[in-house]
């Protein structure tokens, strides 16, 4: 086959990964159909469009040579003949044979389809409407790559630099022509001096003469240059502003158009998610109906590749933690079938909601502070402080969890805290609302396009920094006097609340630019909240409100606490985005300093030994240090075998482990610690650069307390994490 022949085919089976994935998509939507009539004639209907679409599917299966599909195809096709000629009927078991037949063609299609690293089927080429319309004509569309469209659409919203020049350079000129009312005020202050200076005679002076005369002209000269620059700097302010209103329009339009290239219903990630809920309703014995609504609105593609995961995750949890048995919910009054529901709807700006709920079990607050203050995430006092609100938010907590069991699907409390997590890579939020056996309701907030939101601009420590306006609550001011001390940290009230007040230098660990003198408004403060916990940051200035456009940082800096990405300002300067969670993170780790220390610093452990068993020398050398600064005893191992040696002969109170060394690895090393009795209950914390997240759930289900990653390490984690466990 030549070269040619080869992309052709490559190509034609990229067609086809699209083509396969709305048959799929119609089969499926079929056979839940069936699940739910029994009425003759409907199915005769649903029966015969589950055949054509299988007859299609085999058919295009053919033509690229996909001889697997094409198969289990057949195998499809013949059952559905059955059917239609009325020689079986659709049963619960045919059903659910044929849903797994369907999980084969899948996971066929995807083995064939995708090459590696691509995201999913048929993600090579997308049919891009010319016109906006129901139905468009063959010859008003075209193919094309999708790298190719992201690709120019990035290159759009880089205009929005150009956007946020514009308007600066406009304001620049609005200043700059403002002083010249400040000149004329000043030339009319010495007028009355000019003016007797022209009447007085040069003999009054013979000692400097012609000297007035000469001063006069060059008063006069300098007046028209001036009056003249005047009128240059006014004509360019006007033209400035004509510019900035022009290139803003074309700038904005260029980008309405441009996202619309990548703009997806939602269908196209949800189409999927009846089947996964049937799924895990056979597999656990309960029913369950989700209906989906908002399938229309249409939303970056990028954000819905992002979206997927958070929202499986939320599915999964529905079905494990809020759906009961059906004998259980006849027995509540219930019908046998839980009815989940997951809508998506435009929020405020230029944001989408996305709202996840059940009528299930809802969610039980002191389980949930219970398993808190077990992972030493909170004291019992404080547990028993907070409100149902507060309570509940603790779920996106990691470690977390209600369920008394580990499962594939709930009990290690990672879950919520990676949907948190991933809704704040957006620039969105989670919330969660609940009522104990009436249900429970998961909302979350995300922007409708991915590169561009609003920010907040506010100077600290003689920089200037971006808060997204979604994570902020209020911006105010604070006088000294209306500051209080409480437990050992500055508070101020708001509404009713004592909410802690911390200087975003000492957050982010800066030198603090000291005042001159107090504002006559008081301190510029930043509200930030999340999951209940609120803090008020105090602030150099608070400048502006402004679309931003989201830089992401480079390796190495992809992952730098207290900062989440980057923005170009109109004047060209880089301003960095924070990260909310991480500054929330950071002002609770300031709690046990003094105000006028910025750092907190590590308290001396006595008494406390460490095991240590990392086959790297330059990370066994890292990580004893670390731990040795902190006020530990450290001991290290080359591998898991000795490590275990070691155990059996000495004292630790803790075991940090690399996963990846010889003899024995890390996930050997726990499950052999979990199962000597002597050694069973000793904390051990995972420090690896295995990051999926099946890594990290294989690392908790042989019995780690702790999974670290390393690309996201930082020894503040890891302090705190080995506190927590003794």
């Amino acid at each position: 086959m030549s070269a040619k022949d080869e992309e052709f085919l490559k190509q034609l089976r990229a067609t086809f990964g699209i083509e396969a994935a709305e048959h799929l998509q119609a089969i499926a939507a079929g056979l839940r159909e069936l699940e739910q009539t029994t009425a003759p004639e409907a199915q005769r209907k649903v029966v015969e469009t589950v055949f054509r679409a299988a007859h299609s599917l085999k058919g295009a299966a053919r033509a690229v040579g996909f001889i697997e599909i094409e198969s289990l195809c057949e195998s499809l096709e013949d059952v559905f003949a059955a059917w239609k000629r009325r020689e079986s009927i659709p049963s619960a078991t045919a059903l659910n044979t044929l849903h797994g037949t369907l999980d084969a063609i899948t996971a066929a299609l995807n083995a064939a389809v995708v090459p590696r690293g691509a995201d999913a089927p048929g993600a090579a080429v997308v049919a891009v409407p010319v016109a906006q319309q129901r139905t468009i004509p063959v010859e008003e569309t075209v193919r094309i790559s999708i790298t190719k469209l992201g690709a120019r659409l990035v290159e759009a919203e880089e205009m929005l630099t150009v956007k946020l020049s514009a308007n600066q350079r406009a304001e620049e000129l609005r200043e700059l022509a403002q002083h010249f009312t400040v000149w004329r005020s000043d030339c009319a202050a010495i007028e009355p001096e000019v003016r007797a200076l022209r009447r007085a005679p040069d003999q009054q002076a013979p000692s400097r003469t012609g000297a007035p005369a000469r001063l006069l002209e060059f008063l006069d000269r300098n007046l028209e240059h001036l009056k003249s620059l005047e009128s240059k700097v006014t004509a360019l302010s006007r033209t400035a502003e004509r510019d900035r209103a022009a290139v803003g329009k074309l700038v904005d339009d260029l980008l309405e158009d441009s996202k619309q290239l990548l703009f997806l219903p939602f269908s196209t990630l949800s189409a999927s998610f009846p089947k996964l809920v049937h799924d895990l309703c056979r597999d656990q014995g309960k029913e369950a109906e989700l209906k989906l609504y908002g399938e229309n609105i249409e939303i970056d593609k990028r954000i819905l590749e992002d979206l997927k995961d958070p929202l499986i995750h939320l599915l999964r949890n529905c079905v494990d933690h809020g759906v009961e048995p059906p004998q259980e919910r006849l027995r509540q009054g219930k019908p046998s079938r839980a009815a989940i529901n997951l809508t998506l709807e435009p929020d405020n700006g230029n944001k989408m909601r996305l709202l996840l709920s059940d009528d299930g079990a809802g969610i039980d607050s002191s389980k949930v502070k219970a398993s808190a203050v077990k992972h030493g995430l909170i004291s019992a006092e404080a547990a028993a402080r907070l409100s149902e609100s507060e309570a509940q938010a603790l779920i996106f907590q990691s470690a977390v969890s209600t369920s008394p069991i580990i499962t594939q699907l709930s009990g290690r409390g990672l879950g919520l805290a990676i949907v948190q997590e991933k809704a704040e890579r957006l620039g969105g939020e989670v919330s969660v609302e609940s009522r104990p056996g009436l249900g429970t309701t998961f909302r979350i907030v995300v922007p409708a396009t991915r590169a561009r939101f609003r920010g907040i601009l506010v100077g600290a420590t003689g920089r200037l920094l971006v808060v997204p306006t979604v994570q902020v609550e209020r911006v105010a001011r604070t006088r000294p006097e209306d500051i209080r001390n409480v437990e050992g940290r500055e508070t101020i009230s708001l509404g009713g609340r004592a909410v802690p007040l911390v200087h975003l230098a000492d957050a982010l660990e800066l030198r603090r630019v000291e005042r001159e003198e107090m504002s006559p408004g008081g301190m510029p403060i930043i509200v930030l909240g999340r999951n209940g916990q609120r803090v008020a940051f105090v602030v150099d200035q608070i400048l502006d409100e402004q679309e931003i456009l989201v830089k992401p940082l480079m390796k190495p800096l992809s992952r730098v606490r207290n900062i989440a990405a980057a923005t170009v300002l109109g004047s060209g300067g880089i301003a960095p985005i924070l990260n909310v969670a991480d500054l929330l993170k950071s002002a609770r780790l300031l709690g046990a300093a003094p105000s006028a220390v910025p750092v907190a610093k590590p308290a001396k452990v006595v008494a406390r030994s460490i095991l240590v068993a990392e086959d790297s020398i330059t990370s066994r050398m890292l990580l004893k240090a670390i731990l040795e600064s902190a006020g530990y005893r450290v001991k290290t191992a080359v591998d898991g075998m000795e490590a275990f040696t070691l155990l059996r002969t000495e004292h630790f109170d803790l075991v940090v482990s690399d996963v990846e060394m010889p003899r024995l690895n890390g996930f050997e090393l726990t499950a052999r610690i979990r199962a000597d009795k002597k050694l069973a209950e000793l904390p051990l914390v995972l420090v690896t650069a295995l990051e999926s997240r099946e890594d990290r759930e294989r690392g908790i289900d042989v019995g780690a307390n702790a999974y670290l990653v390393k690309s996201s390490f930082d020894q503040s984690n890891l302090i705190e994490t080995v506190r927590r466990l003794i």
